[in-house]
């Protein structure tokens, strides 16, 4: 059982890498030192050098090397110490990787996973935003955010055997663990219930099949990766109200579970969208877009977008937190659209 998101996404390439010997990590201190936050831990002594490769710091070279394997029969894991420096391999991930299936009429395909770690967690602008609206606007890329144990193991074991580009990103305050060297606080200390641990037998999660953490009437909660636990943390100072909140949490939102949102918000009413993305043109607003084209008839008030401030995300741990989106953030949200019968 792997009770942390560390141990869960270790033992799924554990598990992975000896399934199929084709499987090679790639990323910067991956190997002697075990990954920035650990993940591969223990890898590079099991596997070797040959399966494991520290690389330059550089990610349009980590990235370019992951196709280049891809195509020629190799699985890379490539891991991004940041999801913030995957600008610079842009090139790299959304015109060449996503795209060389296409352009080459299936006879090439790319199977690489790019893990991102995600998320304010104290350490200023350049190394904690949640970019997922960007691969999410790239048409040939998969996008894959768990919030539990349970489902990044599942989800993990899915990207791996996918024949396409999967970007994964793990939201940093989910881990379970300290960040070597760092002063911010990235143990697990505010998780929910929900938080299900992994088992030990293999199993996957179908990619677009999303997960219902909580049951509810009255409104519909869409939130990712984190926002999962600070949902559920507001769904019981509501219900303390009176008011049941249903969350949904979508797993992947390439490619995207829309009859599950959709049920949901029929059964409602009422939708708010819970990212901790900036608000503008990104995931959530894609979620909004989805209720007023195919959901319309369901809603009995506006919908909801609950993200961080669009700019960048500051040092100050106070203004941190007043940046990014909060538990109380989304019950005042929750009891705004209340007000609409």
């Amino acid at each position: 059982m792997q009770e942390k998101i560390v141990q869960a996404l270790r033992q799924a390439l554990i598990d992975e890498m000896r399934r199929d010997e084709r499987i090679v990590l790639l990323g910067e201190d991956i190997g002697v030192f075990g990954g920035a936050y650990r993940v591969t831990e223990g890898l590079y002594e099991m596997f070797g050098e040959e399966r494991v490769k520290d690389t330059p710091i550089s990610e349009a070279a980590i990235i370019g090397a992951a196709i280049g394997a891809a195509m020629t029969g190799l699985i890379p894991v490539a891991e991004m110490q940041f999801n913030d420096f995957i600008a610079c391999g842009m090139d790299q991930l959304c015109n060449q990787a996503a795209k060389m299936r296409s352009m080459m009429g299936g006879q090439v395909s790319v199977p690489i996973v790019l893990r991102a770690p995600m998320g304010a967690t104290g350490r200023a602008a350049q190394h904690s935003q949640c970019l997922e609206g960007w691969f999410m606007h790239c048409p040939g890329l998969k996008v894959v955010l768990p919030s539990t144990p349970y489902d990044a193991k599942g989800l993990l074991k899915t990207a791996v055997r996918d024949s396409n580009p999967v970007v994964f990103l793990e939201h940093k305050m989910l881990y379970g663990g300290a960040s070597p060297g760092g002063k911010a606080k990235t143990a697990v200390d505010s998780l929910t219930e929900v938080y299900r641990p992994a088992p030990d037998e293999d199993y996957t999660i179908p990619f677009g099949q999303a997960d219902i953490k909580r049951q509810g009437r009255d409104v519909t909660v869409v939130a990712t990766g984190y926002m999962v636990h600070k949902a559920v943390s507001a769904a019981a100072r509501a219900a303390a109200e009176g008011v049941e909140v249903e969350i949904v949490d979508p797993r992947t939102i390439v490619p995207l579970d829309k009859d599950s949102i959709l049920s949901s918000l029929e059964k409602t009413g009422r939708l708010i969208v819970a990212a901790e993305e900036v608000q503008t043109a990104g995931f959530a607003a894609e979620i909004a877009a989805l209720a007023a084209e195919e959901g319309v008839f369901f809603l009995k008030a506006p919908v909801r977008r609950v993200c961080a401030f669009d700019t960048p995300i500051p040092f100050a741990p106070v203004m941190e937190t007043d940046a990014v989106p909060q538990a109380e953030d989304i019950v005042k949200a929750v009891m705004d659209v209340m007000r609409y019968r």
